[in-house]
């Protein structure tokens, strides 16, 4: 299992910035993520890095406005949010999954988070 702490939601005004940090301790990992899950909504993929090469994935609503980014040496992962949207408004959950193999499927995610909110006001 992975530990995985979440910190950095907060209430913003919208088109502000907020940086979400995701510390990951414990057994070895390929992939971390964000997902979210909004107010009567299903939890939903929104960016994905693959620890090992970086490679960065994005849902359509959050590309161009998001960056996920990792620190291989501190073992955090981080989600740059920008121009915020109140659509945006939501848990936001750091999940692992050791999958060889790139997934979005939260199935596959085997650790999570507890969650940060965020939340966007218009």
């Amino acid at each position: 299992q992975v530990q995985l702490v979440e910190s950095g939601g907060g209430l913003v005004q919208a088109g502000g910035s907020l940086r979400l940090s995701c510390a990951a301790s414990g057994r070895t990992f390929n992939i971390i993520a964000w997902f979210r899950q909004a107010p009567g909504k299903e939890r939903e993929f929104a960016a994905g890095i693959s620890w090992s090469t970086g490679r960065t994935y994005y849902t359509d609503s959050v590309k161009g406005r998001f960056t996920i980014s990792r620190d291989n040496a501190e073992n955090t992962m981080y989600l740059q949010m920008n121009t915020l949207k109140p659509e945006d408004t939501a848990v936001y959950y750091c999940a692992a999954s050791r999958k060889i193999y790139y997934t979005e499927s939260q199935d596959d995610f085997g650790s999570w988070g507890q969650g940060t909110q965020v939340t966007v006001s218009s």
